[in-house]
C-alpha cells in the first residue's frame, strides 16, 4: 500500500486544496466552512466531517467523481473510527442476535478451540474466513458470548475496518486494546515494538479471548495475536490471510437451506405464519445461503406489512433486477459485494466483471484467460486475488465457481462499466473459444480426426482421448450454454460444427441429458443454414438420442421420418440409410420384429452399396438383435460370432477405432446368447472380457449394466455367491449413474445374502 493510499482525510483535503491553488480562506469562502474547521479538519482534529460538509468541499474544489468518492469514503471511515474511540474505547463485546440460527459444527469448533493446549509461547488463534454476507461477525460475536464465562478477565472486541480505504493500523489497535486491559493513556508505550509486548505480557498472565474483526492483512494482526498462555484470539476477515502461521481455519460457507428457511422465518417472527411454509424456502433459496441477504428480505417484508411473500419471491425469480431487490434501509447486499470489488487491483476487476458472460456455473484459469483477455499466468493471479477476497470459491480440482448473487452482481458491473460494443466483443470472444474447444474435443473420438494437426493456437491443448472426454463433462454447462447463445445470435455455422462433432462422443456418455438439446439445436441451425443434408443427420441423432433407455420409439419413429424425408429430398444416400436404420430400432422396442428386421435389411443393403463397412456391420448386429429378442438365441450366436471375426480381421475395411468400440459390445452379446442357451462357462468368460473392455473404454451404459446383471445371474448359478454379489453391486451402481433407479434397486436387494428371488423376467 503507498503512502497516498494510506493517507487521512486531513491530508487528502490539504492535497486537494493546494492542487487547487487556494488557501483555507478561499476555500472557507467558496465552500462556506469556516478557515477555523477546515484547518481543525487538516491537521486531524476531526477525523470524520457530516457529510454535507465534505460534499460541500468537494463542490468547491471541483473534484471528479473518483477523487469525490474517495474523500466522502475517508470521512465515513474517520466518522466510524471516531465513534469507535468514544464509544467503545474498552472494546465491549456487542450483543448477539435473537434469531441466530444453524452454524452448529462451527460453535463446536470454537469450544475445541477455547479447549485446546498451547505451545509454550505459541498463542492460540481462530481464524475466520468467507466473502461477503457470509455473517462472520454475526457468528464471531455469538461464538464469543457463548464461551465467555470460560474467560473471566473478559472479552474484548475490536473492528479492524479491513474493508475501509483506511484500515485501523497495528499500533491504533494496540492503544485500543492496552486501555481495554486497564493501561492509562499516558502509560501507553510510543514505540510500536514496546507497546505489543506490554500487550502480549498482559495477555499472558490473563485469560482473555480477544475478537479481531474484519481484518485487512496479515502485518495488521500479527502484533495483536497473544504469544502464549490462556488468552485466545479470534480473527474474522474475507481474505484467506495465508501468511498467518499455526492458525487454526474455519472457512465460513453458506447456510444449507433448511437453516436459511429457519433462519428467514425466525427474522419474520409471528409475520411468518401468513406466508406459505413452501413460499418462504423459495424466498430463502434465492438468498443463496447468505444471512446478510436472508435478513434484507425479512426486514423488507417487516418493513411492508401489506407486502406479500410471494409477490417478493416473483421479483426475485427475474434475474436481471434480482440484484436490485436485495436492499431495505442502509442494508444492501451490493455495498457488501462492492466493498470487496473495491479492494482489487484494476486488471483483477475487468477480469471479476468479464466472468460474467461465462454461461456455467463454474470454470478454469483457461476460460478466465479467454474472458480476461489475459496471459494464463495472469488469470492465475487474479483467481487467487479473487478467492483471497471471497469473490470466487475455489476447488481441489482447480475449478472456480461465483455463489449466484456474486455473479449477479459481476454482470451489474459489467453493464456499468463496459460498453454495449464491449460486452458484444466479449460474448462473441468467449462462446466462440467453447464451441471451437467442445468441437476439438469431441472429434477425438471420431474416425478420421483425434489429435488435430494444426490446432487453433489459443485453444487449450489436449493430449489423449482421456484429456478430450475430461474437458467435454467437466465444461458441458460452459459449451451447453455456448451453444443456446450462439444459436440465438445467428452463429449457425460454429452451433453445427460442434454438434456433429458430438456424435461419436454422445455414444460414450450415452445416459447425458444434454444429448436431445445438443441435436435439437443442430438441427435447428442447419434448417437455418438450408442444408437438409445436415438437418437430416441431426435428426438421425434425435432419433438415436430417443432410442437409449428409458427408450421413446414413437419420438424415434417421428425424428427417423422427418431426417428420411429430408434425406430423400438432398439425395444423401447414408442418411436415408440410418433413417431406415432408427425405424428398424423403435420397431424392435415396439415388438415389431418383422417390420425391424426388413428396415435394418434395408438400411444394411444400402450401406453396402455405398461401401460403408462400419454402418454395415452395424446393420447386421441389429438385425441379429432381432433374432436375440426373439429368443432364436442359437441363430444369434452363430451371427454375433460372425461379426466378432469381422471385427478382429485387420483386412475387413472396418475403420479402426470402430472396431476397437464394436468388439466388447460384440462380447457382451454372445455372452448373453451362451448363457441363454445354458453354457454358463463360456458365458461367463465372454461377459468377462467384454465389461473388462468396456472399462477400458470408459464407456459404461445401459448395455454393460445389463451384461453385469446377467453375469451376476450366471455366477449365482455356479454357486460362485461372491462373485455374483459383487457384479450385482457394480450392476446396481451403473444402472444408478445412468438413472435407472428401479433396476440398481433390484440390483441392490440380489447382492444381499439371502437375497430375495428375482422378479419374473429378470436373467
Amino acid at each position: 500500500m503507498s503512502e497516498t493510499d494510506r493517507a487521512g482525510f486531513g491530508e487528502v483535503l490539504r492535497g486537494h486544496r493546494r492542487a487547487a491553488r487556494m488557501t483555507l480562506e478561499q476555500l472557507a469562502e467558496v465552500s462556506g466552512v469556516s478557515a477555523r474547521t477546515l484547518s481543525d479538519m487538516e491537521r486531524g482534529r476531526s477525523k470524520g466531517p457530516q457529510a454535507r460538509t465534505v460534499t460541500a468541499l468537494a463542490d468547491a474544489l471541483k473534484l471528479d467523481d473518483g477523487a469525490r468518492a474517495r474523500l466522502i469514503g475517508l470521512a465515513r471511515d474517520g466518522r466510524l473510527r471516531d465513534h469507535w474511540t468514544r464509544r467503545s474505547s474498552l472494546c465491549e463485546l456487542p450483543g448477539s442476535v435473537g434469531d441466530f440460527t444453524g452454524r452448529g459444527e462451527e460453535l463446536l469448533w470454537l469450544g475445541e478451540l477455547v479447549c485446546a493446549e498451547s505451545s509454550p509461547g505459541v498463542g492460540v488463534v481462530g481464524l475466520i474466513t468467507g466473502s461477503a454476507g457470509l455473517g462472520k461477525t454475526t457468528f464471531a460475536v455469538r461464538a464469543a458470548h457463548s464461551v465467555r464465562p470460560s474467560f473471566p478477565d473478559g472479552v474484548l472486541f475490536l473492528d479492524l475496518f479491513g474493508m475501509s480505504q483506511q484500515p485501523l493500523t497495528p499500533d491504533d489497535a494496540l492503544r485500543l486494546l492496552l486501555r481495554a486491559l486497564g493501561v492509562a493513556d499516558q502509560d501507553v508505550p510510543g514505540d510500536p515494538r514496546e507497546r505489543a509486548s506490554l500487550y502480549r505480557s498482559l495477555l499472558r498472565d490473563k485469560r482473555v479471548l480477544v475478537v479481531l474483526d474484519n481484518a485487512a492483512a496479515e502485518e495488521q494482526v500479527r502484533p495483536l495475536l497473544p504469544g502464549g498462555g490462556a488468552s485466545r484470539a479470534l480473527i474474522t476477515t474475507r481474505r484467506l490471510l495465508a501468511g498467518l502461521e499455526g492458525v487454526r481455519r474455519l472457512a465460513l460457507g453458506p447456510l444449507p437451506l433448511p437453516e436459511s428457511t429457519e433462519l428467514l422465518t425466525g427474522i419474520l417472527g409471528e409475520r411468518s405464519a401468513r406466508d406459505e411454509e413452501s413460499t418462504l424456502a423459495g424466498l430463502a433459496e434465492l438468498c443463496g445461503g447468505l444471512p446478510l441477504a436472508l435478513r434484507i428480505i425479512g426486514n423488507r417484508l417487516l418493513s411492508r406489512p401489506d407486502w406479500d411473500a410471494a409477490q417478493l419471491a416473483a421479483r426475485l425469480a427475474d434475474e436481471e433486477r434480482r440484484l436490485h431487490q436485495f436492499k431495505a434501509g442502509d442494508l444492501k447486499i451490493a455495498n457488501a459485494f462492492g466493498m470487496s470489488y473495491e479492494q482489487l487491483a484494476d486488471s483483477t476487476r475487468r477480469v471479476f466483471r468479464n466472468l460474467a458472460v461465462v454461461p456455467g456455473r463454474d470454470l478454469d484459469a483457461a476460460l478466465t484467460a479467454v474472458a480476461g483477455g489475459v496471459p494464463i499466468a495472469d488469470a492465475w493471479d487474479a483467481l487467487d486475488e479473487l478467492v483471497d477476497l471471497g469473490l470466487l470459491q475455489d476447488s481441489a480440482e482447480g475449478r472456480y465457481r461465483f455463489h449466484d448473487l456474486v455473479r449477479l452482481f459481476a454482470r451489474d458491473r459489467l453493464q456499468e462499466e463496459e460498453t454495449s460494443t464491449g460486452r458484444e466483443a466479449l460474448e462473441k470472444r468467449v462462446t466462440s473459444w467453447l464451441l471451437r474447444m467442445a468441437t476439438m474435443s469431441g472429434r477425438w473420438f471420431e474416425p478420421g480426426y483425434g489429435r488435430p494437426d494444426r490446432p487453433d493456437p489459443d485453444l487449450t491443448a489436449l493430449s489423449c482421448e482421456e484429456e478430450a472426454d475430461g474437458w467435454l463433462r467437466v465444461n458441458v454447462d460452459n459449451w451447453m450454454g455456448a451453444m443456446r447463445g450462439a444459436a440465438g445470435n445467428g452463429l449457425h455455422s460454429l452451433v453445427l460444427d460442434c454438434a456433429e462433432s458430438m456424435h461419436w462422443f454422445s455414444d460414450r456418455w450415452a445416459h447425458s441429458p444434454h444429448w436431445r438439446e445438443v441435436f435439437a439445436l443442430g438441427a435447428e441451425v442447419a434448417g437455418a443454414l438450408r442444408d437438409p443434408g445436415q438437418q437430416a443427420t441431426q435428426l438421425n441423432y434425435l432419433a438415436w438420442v430417443h432410442s437409449v433407455p428409458p427408450a421413446d420409439p414413437e419420438a424415434v419413429l417421428r425424428y427417423a421420418a422427418e431426417a428420411l424425408e429430408l434425406a430423400t429430398r438432398a439425395d444423401v444416400t447414408a442418411q436415408i440409410a440410418w433413417a431406415h436404420e432408427y425405424t428398424a430400432e423403435a420397431l424392435l422396442l415396439l415388438g415389431r420384429h418383422d417390420g425391424a428386421i426388413e428396415s435394418s435389411s434395408r438400411a444394411a443393403e444400402m450401406f453396402r452399396a455405398i461401401g460403408d463397412v462400419d454402418s454395415y456391420i452395424q446393420s447386421n448386429a441389429a438385425i441379429t438383435k432381432c433374432l436375440f429378442d426373439e429368443g432364436r438365441y442359437a441363430e444369434a450366436l452363430e451371427r454375433y460370432l460372425g461379426l466378432l471375426a469381422v471385427l478382429d480381421d485387420p483386412e475387413s475395411g472396418m475403420t479402426p477405432s470402430v472396431a476397437v468400440h464394436s468388439r466388447p459390445l460384440a462380447l457382451l452379446r454372445i455372452g448373453s446368447c451362451l448363457g441363454h442357451l445354458g453354457r454358463r462357462a463360456e458365458a461367463i468368460t465372454a461377459l468377462r472380457a467384454g465389461i473388462d473392455l468396456v472399462d477400458e473404454l470408459r464407456a459404461s451404459d445401459y448395455r454393460q449394466a445389463d451384461a453385469l446383471e446377467t453375469l451376476a445371474s450366471l455366477l449365482a448359478e455356479e454357486g460362485l455367491t461372491d462373485e455374483s454379489r459383487s457384479a450385482y453391486l457394480r450392476a446396481a451402481q451403473v444402472f444408478e449413474t445412468i438413472g435407472d433407479t428401479t433396476a440398481s434397486s433390484r440390483c441392490q436387494a440380489l447382492s444381499r445374502p439371502d437375497p430375495p428371488c428375482a422378479p419374473a423376467g429378470t436373467p
